[in-house]
């Protein structure tokens, strides 16, 4: 089970559950490099201005000054987040890739597709699922002019694929289309479609009554216009059948039916390619202004009550230069959420707390040149190992290793002859260090899920 941090909203990792967390970016990785998805990385500071300029999102960002000057002058610093070029860590990959491909769009071949797997931080009210410094694996799509709808299925497809290879519960990605929403808003005469998403986008926080309200107070709806709004939000189908759904409550709209026919695009494409992975859920929303269309939350089954561990959609306007516009498409899976659930629930857990699947052992004191020799050997051959920092007895020795859960101890006696033991089953035989290779599930930590883990 992960520890609770010193800090609250900053987590650490014991080694053993460090290596929980790589095998999941390991996973990741591989994933979006196998669909061709290079990897950047961006600087962590970007410019006030920069990291507002899409949605009213200040109070989650950690503005950046110095001490020094913060003490000499604290109404200076408290007027830093008004200036636009004031500099904050970024709360998250997409606005700072948004930046970068504007800035280095002359270099990038079009359409672009990034991986990015690093740490943000947002003023968050910590919590299990909630931290102010937490890391992020990012996959988007980015276009010159114009980016095909093909690539919102096919952003959607990858997550599924990448998702089902970590050693998670069964996940569900939730999406729905802002085109749809939108175009039912206003074709039921509310005009203040952002106004209605955001109260929308708090509808599992607060409930239905409590949203009629919001719709009311704040967006002016009827009450038939607030009923309306909620029964297409109420709207969840694992096939295409939504459309049919949609189409009943008798809504007519140009842009709703753009949205109903993408969006059907991407839950046919999901129903063949990912089936049971992947719902239409028409009360998606999103917070952040800056998506245009397909939206996406994703949620572990029986996990609910952690939020989503993987969101994004489509955004068409957040990158231009001129008349020169960006469009792109992504999602963002929360690694530390999902690291600290699959460590609190006890869903997977490191095969031993160490990379080490060998400690050569030392005979004497002398003994230590001929030891890094043998381990030079077995290194070379892709065997982690070291060597052990003096000459206990050997019983000593044969402790520490399993202690620190190294499976293998090496002997060289003074005739030169080497011997490994297996401390798991106590067995020693005689080895070549030229040739021994520890059993495949020796030579790396392995990551071992729930299921498969003794009872």
């Amino acid at each position: 089970m992960a520890r609770t941090a010193s800090l609250s909203g900053f987590p650490e990792w014991l080694p053993e559950e460090r290596l929980v967390e790589l095998h999941v970016l390991d996973t990741l990785r591989k994933v979006f490099e196998l669909h061709g998805f290079a990897s950047i990385e961006t600087r962590a500071v970007e410019t006030v201005g920069q990291l507002l300029r899409k949605g009213e999102i200040d109070k989650e960002v950690y503005g950046l000054s110095r001490l020094q000057d913060d003490e000499a002058d604290p109404e200076a610093a408290k007027a830093g987040k008004s200036d636009p070029h004031a500099l904050a860590l970024h709360f998250d990959l997409t606005v700072p890739f948004a930046r970068y491909v504007v800035e280095n769009a002359g270099y990038l071949a079009f359409p672009f597709r990034r991986y990015q797997i690093q740490k943000v931080w947002r003023g968050e009210r910590p919590q299990e699922g909630r931290a102010r410094e937490f890391t992020q694996a990012d996959i988007d799509v980015v276009g010159d002019g114009e980016l095909p709808f093909r690539y919102d299925v096919e952003i959607a497809l990858v997550i599924a694929e990448a998702l089902s290879a970590l050693p998670i519960p069964d996940f569900r990605l939730r999406i729905n289309n802002r085109k749809l929403a939108e175009g039912f808003y206003r074709g039921i005469g509310l005009d203040d479609t952002a106004g209605v998403l955001r109260s929308i986008d708090k509808l599992e926080k607060i409930g239905p009554a409590k949203v009629a309200e919001l719709l009311k107070t704040e967006v002016g709806a009827s009450s038939d216009q607030a009923q309306l709004a909620l029964q297409l939000a109420g709207i969840r189908t694992e096939d295409t059948s939504f459309v049919a759904q949609v189409r009943a409550l008798g809504v007519t709209n140009d842009l709703l039916e753009e949205g109903l026919n993408e969006l059907e695009q991407v839950i046919e494409a999901a129903v063949q390619r990912a089936p049971g992975k992947v719902l239409a859920d028409l009360s998606i929303a999103r917070g952040l202004d800056y998506y245009t269309g397909t939206v996406v939350e994703t949620v572990l089954v029986g996990h609910e009550q952690l939020g989503s561990i993987c969101s994004g959609g489509r955004y068409d306007a957040l990158a231009s230069k001129g008349n020169r516009k960006f469009p792109g498409v992504g999602l963002s899976i929360g690694v530390t959420r999902l690291v600290s659930r699959i460590l609190s629930q006890d869903l997977a857990k490191a095969s031993r707390s160490v990379p080490t699947a060998v400690l050569v052992a030392l005979t004497n004191d002398d003994s230590w040149g001929a030891a890094q020799d043998v381990a030079a050997q077995l290194r070379s051959r892709g065997i982690a190992t070291e060597v052990a920092a003096k000459a206990d007895k050997f019983g000593k020795q044969i402790k520490f290793a399993d202690r620190r859960g190294i499976p293998f101890v090496w002997f060289t006696d003074d005739d030169g002859r080497h011997q490994v033991k297996d401390i798991q089953s106590g067995d020693q035989t005689d080895a070549d260090p030229a040739q021994w290779t520890p059993p495949s599930e020796d030579l790396h930590v392995q990551v071992t899920t729930a299921a498969a883990l003794p009872a």
